[in-house]
């Protein structure tokens, strides 16, 4: 008997189940490292949303959510039948004068895009930065990513500037826009 293919529910093909899942928004445990890094990798092999093109190994991985926690940083989790499908976090760099500055790194499984998830991750993980002196919240993104792009904008963000030709993602050469909010 042939395979069915499963039956999905618009154009960025979520299953149907998937959308029936309940998704729970939280804060990010050392238990959940291990969902965390398959869903990292899942997205960075789709070579298309962030930069990678796979997962760091799965130690570099356990250390970055440590230090986060450590330092008190935010870093939540979507999470539906017990899977993680998304993650918004806050790293800051390790001078000391850059201390005030707060670099976003987010995803969302495939399969779960475009239901709002990610705009509920990045306020949640913005309005957890308001406790934390970081006047200056950063990040980066695909300058052929659209939708992104007007999320973060509708959240804040502004353009300033564009790094040219700075990633390349499956052959492809792509530029990346810097963003930023500014605190005082």
């Amino acid at each position: 008997m042939a395979d069915r293919q499963q039956p999905t529910d618009g154009r960025y093909g979520r299953p149907r189940e998937a959308r029936r899942s309940p998704v729970v928004l939280r804060p990010i445990t050392v238990a959940d490292i291990p969902g965390f890094h398959a869903a990292l990798d899942a997205v960075a092999r789709e070579a298309r949303w962030i930069g990678l093109t796979e997962a760091p190994p799965l130690e570099e991985t356990e250390s970055f959510v440590r230090t986060n926690l450590a330092l008190g940083l935010p870093h939540f989790l979507a999470v539906a039948g017990g899977e993680v499908i998304g993650w918004c976090d806050v790293s800051v760099p390790g001078r000391p004068a850059m201390r005030h500055v707060g670099r976003i790194g987010m995803g969302l499984r495939e399969g779960h895009r475009g239901r709002g998830l990610g705009r509920r991750l990045l306020e949640a993980t913005l309005a957890a930065t308001e406790e934390l002196n970081l006047t200056r919240i950063e990040l980066e993104v695909l300058a052929d990513n659209p939708v992104a792009l007007r999320l973060y904008e509708s959240l804040g963000f502004e353009r300033e500037g564009i790094r040219r030709g700075a990633i390349r993602l499956a052959g492809k050469t792509r530029d990346l826009v810097m963003m930023s909010i500014l605190r005082e």
